[in-house]
């Protein structure tokens, strides 16, 4: 058996649990550690809920009464923690309630997923451990099957907490939406000064551990923990429901399948990987069937909203062929456009085209990483484009174009995160000839804070607006875009902060924008 093959099936897991002392299976074998001797507050990392169905949801906390230490401040044994589901936020009509085991081998992370609960509800929910009781946190389910009833979804990506203030988070907890998909970066693994970056605390030291590049287990567990004791992100995640996929920074920037950024062993990278994402399974509300195995995780997943929306959640990192002429800009050439190449890899474009062979939804939404659209770099006849996008991936591209068209897809949605601006693409049959079809229309998230304070144009507007006949819009300011679907049209508000390395500023709405069901093609709204 060779290295790729061990550390991406059992083998990883083993060394995995070697590498960090914990025990391979046996998540049942830590002692049991009495609530009442939690002697500081443990839900110091807010709660969360994600990915709703009809009848179900899943709720999510950590116990970490001492964040930014090892384990949280916990010792290494099991804590029981009670949890309650209401219909109203005083509680007075709990319709579910129970307890679940929160174990050191997961960080005392909790993922409960409650199920036989009413379709499309609100619904509000708690956490205790001991004398100590979490915030209350809202979420809600899906519509029925056959329910066409209206959505807003909110759209986010990069969110480097060393950039600025996660502000865009304050408005959107906020804001009247269903669900919110997180398209990437979550977290970045650079380092963090003990000042917080560009947020340049006056009031608060940061520990020595954040100030370094994460690598192992422990790193990552501590990066989620600075993270989400964000009081904006807290209150988001609090506010409404998430739906989240990965890009690279959860791992390392700009990372291929088992090919990291540093040529290092393979071998080597899998077991940072590894670690990786299962700092990312215990730190986000996900279910069951995402929990890793070793150096591997089934991330891609589709989530449906009644007869109204299907959508589609992609992991372009995981599975793909390492970038074309490294990872940087370069022009298309033999190496890009060889039809071998993937971004999804084959298993993944399969399930992607046979769920929209079987959809019978309105909109049929791919929430995924990085730039879906032809993306010219600059004026010259033969442009730039970014090796690390579907640019890079040509074939891959054509390929699942071809299969929403052989299913029937009449109203294809892409969403974007990744390059921490807001665009709005026209999505082009052939991107090459501005006269050829509009089969689809691809919304990029602006991010939350990676990137600083931007701007509303930024030097390239211009070359970019020229470049690309089927860019509609392109903003560089820092936010989030929320999306209205209803059976009629898609509506697209893109939501700005003027600055993130001062905290407190404004939300605006940079511009809105309309597609008509049936009628592909982006107009200002």
């Amino acid at each position: 058996m060779g290295r790729r093959r061990f550390l991406t099936g059992t083998g990883a897991a083993a060394a995995l649990a070697f590498a960090t002392n914990l025990p391979t299976a046996g998540v049942a074998g830590a002692a049991e550690m009495d609530a009442a001797r939690v002697s500081d507050d443990p839900f110091t990392l807010g709660v969360a809920s994600g990915d709703p169905q009809p009848h179900s949801v899943l709720l999510w906390t950590r116990l970490a009464p001492r964040p930014y230490e090892e384990n949280g401040g916990l010792p290494a044994e099991r804590v029981t923690v009670h949890w309650e589901l209401a219909r109203d936020p005083r509680f007075r009509r709990v319709v579910r309630r129970g307890t679940a085991p929160a174990h050191p081998e997961f960080n005392h992370s909790v993922h409960v997923e409650v199920d036989h609960v009413d379709a499309d509800r609100t619904y509000y929910f708690r956490f205790r451990a001991g004398k100590w009781v979490s915030e209350t946190g809202r979420t809600r389910t899906a519509p029925p099957a056959f329910s066409k009833a209206g959505l807003t979804l909110a759209a986010v990506s990069c969110q480097a907490y060393h950039d600025g203030y996660f502000t865009a988070y304050k408005h959107l907890a906020e804001d009247d939406v269903d669900v919110v998909f997180h398209l990437g970066d979550y977290l970045y693994e650079y380092a963090v000064n003990s000042v917080g970056g560009a947020r340049k605390y006056t009031d608060r030291v940061l520990p020595d551990v954040f100030n370094r590049e994460t690598q192992t287990l422990d790193d990552y567990r501590r990066r989620y923990a600075l993270y989400k004791t964000d009081p904006d992100l807290r209150a988001a995640h609090a506010a409404h429901p998430f739906v989240v996929t990965w890009d690279d920074h959860e791992v390392e920037n700009n990372y291929a399948d088992d090919i990291d950024e540093n040529g290092n062993p393979p071998a080597e990278f899998l077991l940072r990987r590894a670690s990786a994402y299962r700092a990312y399974w215990e730190n986000l509300p996900l279910r069951r069937p995402q929990r890793p195995t070793g150096s591997d995780m089934r991330l891609y997943r589709r989530v449906g909203w009644g007869r109204l929306a299907q959508f589609d959640i992609l992991d372009t990192r995981q599975y793909r062929s390492d970038q074309a002429y490294g990872d940087g800009a370069h022009v298309p050439g033999p190496e890009s456009l060889d039809p071998k190449r993937t971004i999804t890899g084959a298993s993944q474009e399969r399930w992607l085209i046979d769920g929209w062979r079987r959809s019978r939804a309105v909109w049929n939404v791919v929430p995924q990483q990085v730039t879906f659209s032809q993306r010219k770099l600059d004026l010259n006849p033969v442009a730039k484009v970014s090796m690390d996008a579907w640019d890079g991936y040509a074939a891959s591209r054509a390929r699942v174009l071809a299969g929403a068209e052989a299913a029937g897809v009449d109203n294809l949605m892409v969403l974007t995160g990744d390059v921490h601006v807001g665009y709005a693409f026209d999505i082009k049959d052939d991107f090459d000839d501005p006269s050829s079809d509009v089969v689809g229309t691809e919304i990029v998230a602006t991010s939350i804070a990676s990137g600083k304070d931007g701007a509303e144009r930024p030097a390239n507007w211009e070359t970019y607006m020229k470049a690309n006949p089927h860019l509609k819009f392109y903003n560089g300011r820092r936010g989030y875009v929320t999306v209205g679907l209803d059976r009629r049209q898609a509506r697209a508000d893109f939501k700005t902060v003027s600055a993130v390395t001062t905290p407190g500023a404004p939300i605006v709405t940079a511009a809105s924008f309309v597609v008509e069901a049936g009628e592909p093609g982006l107009r200002p709204a």
